[in-house]
């Protein structure tokens, strides 16, 4: 196989679950709770890379998540290992995220980032609305599946968007 993942970009994205400056309730219950699965003892984790949720699902322009790698401590991220040695990251892109650091403040646990993410799916706030919007309007993945919140008229609750995540 060969590698067809990019690296992590230099700052987790606006809309990045593991960042702390993001709203809360921007993504769907299911991708929330993905988060908490890389935080179990390493045998226990998923075996695929976190992708970054601004790119299509099976896009060419896939590229790892630049806050799931700031979270964790990359040396023991299964998926990382497995990725090495089936191809899916060359070596200059495992170096990037095996070596990954940001400035951009993140949860210290992808439970913390899903129990924040979680905390307003019921009632997001405008902030969490405009992000959900901006995915939506970028993802053509979701076009069809979730339709725009400006299209919605406020008469049905927010679409919530979905997520790269584990590949």
């Amino acid at each position: 196989m060969s590698a067809s993942i990019r690296p992590p970009t230099p700052r987790p994205c606006d809309s990045c679950p593991y960042r702390r400056d993001v709203p809360s309730g921007i993504w769907a219950v299911e991708e929330y709770e993905k988060l908490r699965r890389y935080d179990v003892p390493t045998p226990e984790q998923p075996a695929a890379v976190f992708l970054c949720h601004q790119n299509d699902r099976g896009s060419e322009t896939s590229r790892l998540c630049s806050g799931w790698l700031g979270c964790h401590d990359t040396h023991h991220l299964l998926a990382l290992r497995i990725a090495a040695l089936d191809g899916t990251l060359d070596t200059t892109n495992l170096e990037a995220a095996v070596t990954y650091e940001t400035s951009v403040p993140l949860f210290a646990t992808g439970n913390e980032a899903a129990d924040h993410g979680e905390a307003a799916i019921a009632a997001p706030g405008p902030d969490a609305v405009r992000f959900m919007d901006k995915i939506t309007r970028v993802r053509r993945d979701l076009e069809d599946s979730q339709p725009s919140l400006a299209s919605s008229g406020g008469a049905a609750p927010p679409a919530r968007a979905e997520g790269a995540g584990p590949r």
